[in-house]
């Protein structure tokens, strides 16, 4: 078993954490024997999954994904359902109870970073998007509505910790936008993290979404991973504001959506980072978040 994705979880979750690793081997054995799979080669692991190359009774390649289940990755079975292939890797079969996901293979060593052309990148991302959010949200699945009241009633705390005045005025800005858009949180089905790395190679079709997040909300809670990743390129473009909006305006119009709206739930998830960066003890908001907020926030 990695030693570093063991480190990550008895970081985060303890002695718990420890647990969980330590039964991966057992785990893994229960689900090659449950679902007939046999082993097609060594393992590949993200920071919270662990994830081994099968091959199915029936010859079918796939992949054998396990991780604990949590409040973030809990819903990723339920979207990945809904999605049903739909620019998404397709799921085969799951277990709730653990978390255990048995997925359509795919190529693992090589994503969107691997398109030199950023534009061509992002034409291929947000060609992805446009298809996952065009589905309504189950029922069941958590909303976007809920979590920005939430990130609104952390702000309070977060102003009392950031020492500059400049990160304590866009935490408002951005505060202020959620503000006006908590009320209509909107119910299509969210990919939450779809950045380059996170859409793979694949057999079926090209390229495919991979890791969702998913939850119901607007689109333009879906922007914000596609801007701030491979974030050298904006710099070396040398007017990082230009380059930003480049982006964001790019994928507004593909996804047709209202620009005011998408920019401000842009800025609600610099919000959301800023937060977590908070929670995990920053002192000061990150400069590239407070970059896409600058630039975007010339779009409300």
């Amino acid at each position: 078993m990695p030693a570093a994705l063991t480190a990550f979880h008895v970081k985060h979750d303890g002695e718990a954490g420890r647990a969980w690793s330590a039964g991966l081997p057992a785990l893994t054995k229960r689900y090659l024997d449950e679902w007939e799979l046999r082993l097609d080669g060594g393992p590949a692991h993200g920071v919270v999954s662990l994830v081994f190359p099968v091959v199915r009774r029936d010859g079918t390649r796939a992949a054998l994904k396990l991780q604990p289940v949590t409040h973030e990755n809990c819903w990723e079975a339920p979207g990945l359902r809904a999605w049903a292939g739909d620019g998404s890797v397709l799921l085969l079969d799951e277990d709730p109870e653990t978390g255990t996901m048995l997925l359509e293979r795919l190529d693992g060593g090589r994503s969107l970073l691997a398109v030199d052309d950023e534009m061509k990148a992002l034409e291929i991302l947000t060609a992805l998007l446009r298809r996952l959010v065009a589905l309504p949200a189950p029922a069941e699945m958590r909303r976007l509505g809920d979590i920005a009241q939430e990130m609104l009633d952390d702000v309070p705390q977060a102003m009392g910790v950031l020492g500059l005045e400049r990160d304590r005025h866009w935490l408002g800005i951005c505060a202020g936008a959620v503000g006006e858009l908590v009320g209509e949180p909107g119910d299509r089905l969210l990919h939450w993290d779809l950045h380059y790395e996170n859409v793979l190679a694949g057999e079926r079709e090209p390229w495919l979404a991979i890791d969702p997040k998913p939850l119901a909300g607007d689109p333009g809670f879906d922007l914000m991973p596609a801007l701030h990743n491979r974030w050298e390129e904006i710099v070396a473009s040398g007017n990082v504001g230009r380059a930003v909006l480049r982006r964001f305006d790019y994928m507004v119009d593909e996804l047709g959506l209202d620009r005011q709206r998408a920019a401000g739930w842009t800025l609600g998830r610099a919000l959301q980072n800023s937060l977590w960066d908070v929670e995990d003890g920053e002192l000061e908001l990150n400069e590239v978040q407070l970059a896409v907020a600058e630039a975007v926030h010339q779009r409300l």
